[in-house]
Parts: structure tokens; sequence; C-alpha cells
């Protein structure tokens, strides 16, 4: 198969879109690397508690190949420890699949500047971070594809208020 062989990331891989597409990529006979904010297993906080380790428990049971590891993606020193880490072990990175983020409701009179900021960094900021650090290891290989996921909320209205969440996938969109 065309990516059989080939090394993975999957950011935002504990649940829905991101964890389908790494279920897909290992079923593709790649390895799949994915990340979460935190990866302890007695983690609390809904969105994470053990899904991280789900993900990689359930490609494993599908025969796949998959290792989670933990990375705050608004963090450069962590996005820049990630890939330092996979091409230690690889030396390459062949498909980067930018998922991570997440919206909060509201426009700009109710929301506050501490949510907006938080949005951008999730939402944006972390697109960058991922690119930034993953190009030179493309460029140097001469290959490799980059997916970013964005949302019709950065093109037009979708009947939620949710202003940083727009505004930042219509960032990722250009």
């Amino acid at each position: 198969m065309i990516l059989d062989k080939k090394v993975a990331l999957v950011t935002g891989a504990s649940r829905g879109v991101g964890k389908g597409i790494a279920l897909s990529l290992a079923e593709a006979g790649m390895l799949v690397y994915i990340t979460g904010r935190t990866i302890s297993e007695g983690n609390t906080d809904s969105k994470l508690a053990g899904t991280i380790f789900q993900t990689q428990a359930e490609i494993e049971e599908r025969g796949g190949l998959c290792k989670a590891l933990q990375c705050d993606h608004k963090d450069d020193q962590q996005v820049k420890m990630v890939f330092d880490q996979i091409h230690k072990e690889h030396q390459q990175i062949d498909i980067l699949v930018n998922n991570v983020g997440g919206s909060a409701a509201g426009g700009p009179v109710e929301m506050s500047e501490e949510v907006w900021d938080s949005q951008v960094d999730s939402n944006l900021k972390s697109v960058f971070l991922t690119c930034k650090h993953v190009l030179p290891i493309m460029e140097a290989q001469g290959s490799g594809g980059i997916i970013n996921i964005a949302s019709t909320s950065g093109i037009r209205w979708t009947g939620s208020a949710q202003v940083a969440y727009a505004a930042t996938k219509a960032g990722v969109i250009q």
C-alpha cells in the first residue's frame, strides 16, 4: 500500500474527527503518533480522560501501530520535542494532521479577552507551531503532506455565535 511504513502525526486524536483519521491511517499501514495535552490515565478533564490511551488501544487492537505523546500544542518547546522525538526514532515524518482545537460560544461583546486568546492559541497558534517544526523535516526528506482541519465556520455564518472559533478557522483556511 502507498501509506505502508509511513509515519503520521495526528493532533487532537483523542476523539471525533481526529480519532477517525488516526484509525484510518493506521488501518492503511502507517505508524501513527497521536498527541494530547495530557496523557495521564488519571486525568479528570472530561474531554481528555483516558481518551488518548483509548485511541491508542483501539488502533493496536485492530493490528495498527500507534504511540501516544503528551504535547500542549500552544507551547513551542513541547511541539519541537514531539517532532524531534518522532524524527529521531524514524528519520521521517510523512503526514501531519492538524486537528487540535475547540470552540467557545460568544460574540465579540460577550466573549472575554482571555477566552479569545485561548481560542487563538488552541486553534491557530497550534497549526503555526506544528507547521514551523515539521516543514524543515519534510523539506529535507523531499516529501510529506500537511492536512489542516478547518471548519465551515471559517467561511460563513453557521448559526452559532462563536466569533473566536470562526476567526481562527478562517485563519487556518488562509
